[in-house]
């Protein structure tokens, strides 16, 4: 067995981050013309975006078309040598091809340019060598060229995988951006997992309803409001006005500093001791939303209002309510 040979990992390792940075920052003077054509085509077009390469290109190609789809630009990836063996069949006159290859000269996805030019599809190259036989065979070149590789060798594809991912990634966006895709937009592509219930819960399917609020009037007995505030089970209780306006609310921290105020505290009624002004919160926000002015506020609850009347809740929501939900 070979023996290991003694490096300075942390060095080389920023060494690799440093011309893979430099790789990408270098990009910037080559987002040209050719850039805005492609982006205008695959708006333009009324088929798919079809993604090939291969090899670590291909994998990148895989990445492109995944972040594609999922930010409303329909993509699929396109294996060269599976579409040489059938799998072309996925192509249709209506559709954009984006070809990836560094060199420009893979056998694989040239292979599948006559059957391109066949069909008028439009070939966008992704290309590093701008004099290749891709870039040639090209409607639209998007030049991505690196010096150097991370690899020591300049063999295995580094700075060259990561400066097409990161077109890739500009692609993605700015079509993102072109089409007015919206957080919304974003979460019916992601109904599951924290993602999705980030952009998807509201405020109104996690709040408490109807006798499940904690509510006690202005006049009501301190008594009474302790008996209230236990067996709701949150903390608190809010208070209403005579006309059932949410006016007021107390929570424990209120009944604390109120027993050291008021030695006779039970004799007092909710309007002696309760806070004004509760924060609210509309039973269509994000419930995400709804966490940050708890966090923000350092109180554990919200009052749920509708649109169109805020002094009278319809639920209440609890810091708990959003953890049991998986929001965060």
């Amino acid at each position: 067995m070979r023996s290991l040979k003694k490096i300075d990992v942390a060095k080389e390792a920023r060494k690799v981050l440093r011309i893979e940075a430099a790789a990408v920052g270098s990009l910037v003077r080559h987002i040209d013309r050719q850039f805005v054509r492609a982006v205008d085509t695959i708006v333009a077009t009324k088929g798919k975006v079809i993604i090939t390469g291969i090899g670590k290109s291909g994998l990148v190609g895989q990445k492109i078309a995944s972040t594609m789809t999922s930010t409303g630009t329909p993509a699929y990836y396109l294996h060269p040598s599976e579409g040489a063996h059938g799998d072309l069949g996925i192509l249709g006159k209506d559709d954009v091809l984006v070809a990836l290859s560094n060199s420009g000269e893979s056998a694989e996805v040239l292979n599948i340019i006559p059957f391109v030019r066949r069909l008028g599809i439009k070939l966008i190259a992704i290309v590093g060598n701008k004099a290749s036989a891709l870039a040639r065979g090209a409607d639209i070149v998007i030049h991505v060229p690196v010096d150097k590789e991370a690899c020591p060798f300049g063999l295995a594809p580094t700075a060259s995988t990561t400066a097409e991912l990161a077109v890739g990634d500009a692609l993605a966006v700015v079509l993102l951006l072109k089409r007015g895709f919206t957080k919304d937009d974003f979460a019916l592509f992601h109904p599951g997992g924290a993602l999705g219930k980030r952009l998807l819960t509201r405020v109104e399917n996690l709040m408490h309803t109807g006798s499940d609020i904690p509510c006690v009037h202005t006049s009501t007995p301190m008594k009474d409001v302790l008996v209230e505030i236990t067996s709701k089970r949150m903390g608190l209780t809010g208070v209403y006005d005579m006309h059932d306006r949410l006016t007021g609310i107390i929570t424990d921290g209120d009944l604390r500093r109120a027993l050291e105020k008021y030695p006779d505290l039970l004799e007092k009624t909710a309007s002696r001791i309760m806070t004004r002004n509760p924060k609210r919160i509309e039973k269509d926000a994000p419930a995400v939303k709804a966490l940050t002015i708890m966090e923000t506020h350092s109180i554990t609850s919200l009052f749920v209002t509708s649109n169109g009347d805020k002094d009278k809740p319809i639920g209440i929501i609890h810091l708990h309510d959003i953890l049991k939900a998986g929001i965060v």
